[in-house]
């Protein structure tokens, strides 16, 4: 019984929606029928009838018209909502790159880094970051992810990578496993040594044995991703878009399967290390420096350390 009703009232529904429709095709196949199977019909009933069927059906049309605009728009706002979902990556390229991470930079306190080494890391994000989190009395919250400068065979893989497709640039050091393993303990050395700069540092350091061959910035706004070759595009990912969270649980899960390093076990260190801190200081952090690094070695890890070079500046 119910079924019959549920039928019913969509059949109502339906001529409700259709009515101009309905009584022009009946008023149309009564004239015709009359017109055909007898003289019972004038010829100016017969024209009468005519006008109210085209009438019917101009009144249909109009109808039609004032719903259409109505219908392209629910269109068209569905459309722009498709558009806007595809659109969650944006391309970068030159000096986009340096001004998406300054971007990146305000007004968060966490920033999660995946790379090679940290170059930019060490000479922007941790200084600007620490900096800011100390005018504002605020928490930071950093995480880094970086070759491990004890695996020598990552090491060495990552040098193979740069130096293939890195876009080495006129007077730039060559990148050698000795070269990977420097900068490496530098961002290490550098972490440690922002962390005594300001207490409301939470920073810790992963070391991972796969070769990345790209770099992840991620702040509480965007995810910026970039190669190391600074000629070809770069990545923007917005926060708020499904992506952004994909990279947020797969930088989550990098750092679980890496190395981390405890650093509240290091020693303190001098506003500038000496050879003998820092020698001191990865001992303690159970990642000793080869014996091979000289004093000179480790002067150079001390200057990439605190003071490298901003590599989008050149």
């Amino acid at each position: 019984m119910a079924a019959q009703v549920g039928r019913l009232e969509r059949f109502v529904a339906w001529l409700l929606r259709n009515a101009d429709v309905v009584v022009a095709l009946c008023v149309a196949m009564a004239v015709g029928f009359l017109d055909i199977f007898g003289d019972v019909v004038s010829d100016d009933v017969s024209s009468g009838a005519t006008l109210v069927v085209l009438g019917l059906l101009a009144t249909g049309s109009i109808v039609e018209r004032v719903r259409r605009p109505a219908s392209i728009h629910e269109a068209l706002s569905g459309t722009r909502q498709a558009l806007e979902d595809l659109a969650m990556v944006r391309s970068l390229s030159g000096n986009e790159v340096g001004e998406a991470l300054r971007k990146a930079r305000q007004h968060t306190n966490l920033w999660y880094f995946k790379g090679g080494t940290g170059t930019y890391l060490r000479a922007v994000t941790l200084p600007l970051c620490v900096a800011a989190a100390k005018e504002q009395r605020s928490q930071l919250n950093v995480k880094i992810d970086i070759v491990n400068p004890a695996d020598e065979r990552a090491c060495a893989a990552y040098a193979r990578f740069r130096q293939m497709f890195g876009g080495q640039r006129r007077g730039d050091e060559v990148w050698t496993t000795d070269r990977v393993r420097r900068e490496s303990y530098a961002t290490v050395l550098a972490a440690c040594w922002y962390q005594r700069q300001l207490t409301t540092l939470e920073i810790s350091v992963h070391l991972s044995s796969a070769v990345p061959t790209l770099r992840f910035d991620l702040s509480e706004t965007c995810l910026v991703i970039t190669q190391d070759d600074q000629s070809r595009v770069n990545l923007l990912v917005e926060r708020g878009q499904p992506l952004y969270d994909y990279y947020v649980t797969e930088l989550h899960q990098s750092r679980e399967q890496a190395t981390v390093l405890d650093l509240r076990v290091a020693s303190p260190l001098g506003q500038e290390p000496t050879v003998d801190e820092v020698r001191t200081l990865f001992d303690d952090l159970g990642l000793p420096l080869p014996r091979v690094f000289t004093d000179s070695d480790i002067g150079k890890i001390i200057e990439k350390a605190l003071h490298a070079e901003d590599p989008y500046r050149r």
